[in-house]
């Protein structure tokens, strides 16, 4: 079994802290990880992308191919869309429906979101939104994270929750407490929207 994962969003929302704690996951389930390097303007408000390579056998590159990726999870819509060509044809694009308007000539929202819409397999959710109303305004990341544990079937939710807490511990016991939560808010979203996910 392996799973193929692009990240993307922008500088500042969190991306590095989703791939650590996968790569946590990923660990501690004894896999195979490969992850290219973010790529992307370091600075907030810059286009962020990283692969994310998972798998219980050798893995030859850290690049997904054109057409492989199981998995888009998105922090920003148009930057979900930008590797659609990534996306393999049963692939899931599990993303933030918030834009994040970074460029002059950031495209129509209904047109970015019927392109969006019209992909087989979307979770789209306002994660700075359910974030704020939650009071872990800081964790959205985590809640996309809890969205997308639905999805990978290579990593149970119970590690990933773990690898939450482990990746944060250092930081002290509230801010693992509201990672976490925000971890389930997402994951509870999705099965919602979706009780054959899980």
């Amino acid at each position: 079994m392996k799973t193929d994962i692009i990240l993307s969003g922008v500088g500042g929302q969190g991306i590095l802290s989703v791939a650590m704690i996968i790569g946590e996951a990923a660990t501690r389930k004894g896999l195979t990880l490969k992850q290219a390097e973010v790529h992307g303007m370091s600075q907030r408000g810059g286009d962020v992308q990283s692969n994310l390579r998972l798998s219980e056998g050798p893995i030859a590159s850290d690049l997904i191919p054109l057409g492989q990726a199981d998995m888009i999870l998105s922090l920003e819509p148009l930057e979900a869309l930008r590797y659609l060509p990534y996306l393999a044809k049963d692939g899931w694009i599990i993303t933030s429906s918030a834009p994040f308007k970074n460029i002059p000539n950031y495209p129509d929202e209904a047109d970015l979101f019927a392109e969006l819409n019209a992909q087989p397999h979307v979770v789209a959710l306002d994660v700075e939104t359910l974030a704020k109303e939650n009071n872990v305004a800081k964790s959205a990341n985590v809640v996309l994270l809890g969205a997308a544990a639905a999805f990978l079937k290579i990593l149970d939710v119970e590690t990933l929750r773990k690898s939450v807490g482990a990746i944060f511990a250092a930081k002290g016991a509230a801010v693992i407490e509201a990672n976490n939560r925000a971890f389930d808010i997402g994951l509870e979203y999705v099965k919602r929207l979706n009780p054959s996910a899980l």
